[in-house]
């Protein structure tokens, strides 16, 4: 039980160091005004592509392996770990669909309402999945399984850097101050720990969900991949560098998790 409860502790500090690789982004704010459109399409696809191998290598394929382990048989592991994707997916999407985003309003001087839509729902959707980012670093250190959760963390953090730093120009595109715009960013990683806290506790009191749970981490970021990230690298002009900078972050993560888990 004490073992137990020390891989939700390590689960819970990963997802917190994770969800500080946002913070780490936001510096940049201090630096920079803007990101070209090239640069920010680049560096969120190569998120993307990170996210998208965590999903494969760090949460689908343990989760089929963990159902063998109760079950005996693959094709039992496989559903369970299909029905959790799918159970993931569908809250984010449940989520998505009454997201309050239209209550935003940052006052008569700023920009064209349009445009504050735009930027508060990005900001909102990266702190949503953050959530089960956070999650998924959590259950990546159920059943013991601690170099899995690192490279999970290490990934997911790296990850976090582009994207917080997206935020915070975002934001200070629209008038908010630097440090205010640091600040907010920061908070959306923040996030990170308290999915972090609900996934490795849920794999302590029931780990035989574990293929279960698995599957509903990687389903919930498949769902932010193909809903969000990938529709709004490919609206401009640099599909091709947004294709191959998710390869990239694709190939980062897999050689961490073929090294590191």
């Amino acid at each position: 039980m004490l073992a137990d409860f020390n891989v939700v502790l390590l689960g819970s500090l990963a997802s917190l160091l994770a969800g500080l690789g946002t913070a780490l982004g936001a510096l940049g704010v201090f630096l920079v005004r803007r990101l070209s459109d090239k640069l920010q399409d680049g560096m969120l696809s190569a998120a993307a592509g990170v996210m998208l191998a965590a999903s494969f290598f760090s949460l689908l394929l343990p989760g089929i392996k963990y159902g063998e382990e109760l079950t005996g048989h693959t094709w039992m592991a496989a559903l369970m770990v299909i029905a959790g994707l799918l159970m993931g997916a569908a809250l984010l999407y449940y989520i998505h669909q009454r997201l309050p985003h239209e209550h935003f309003t940052l006052g008569p001087e700023g920009p064209s309402a349009a445009h504050i839509h735009r930027i508060w729902l990005f900001v909102i959707a990266i702190t949503l999945h953050n959530f089960p980012e956070g999650m998924a670093v959590g259950v990546g250190f159920g059943g013991g399984n601690i170099s899995n959760g690192v490279a999970l963390a290490i990934g997911i953090g790296l990850q976090n850097i582009p994207e917080g730093l997206a935020v915070a120009v975002s934001l200070l595109g629209i008038n908010h101050s630097r440090t205010k715009a640091f600040g907010i960013a920061m908070l959306t990683g923040l996030v990170e720990p308290v999915g972090g806290v609900f996934g490795a506790t849920m794999v302590w009191i029931a780990e035989p969900i574990m293929p279960w749970t698995l599957g509903f981490a990687a389903g919930a970021m498949l769902f932010i991949i193909s809903d969000e990230i990938i529709p709004e690298t490919h609206r401009g002009s640099y599909r091709t560098l947004a294709t191959f900078s998710l390869l990239g972050g694709f190939v980062v993560m897999m050689f961490l998790d073929a090294t590191l888990g």
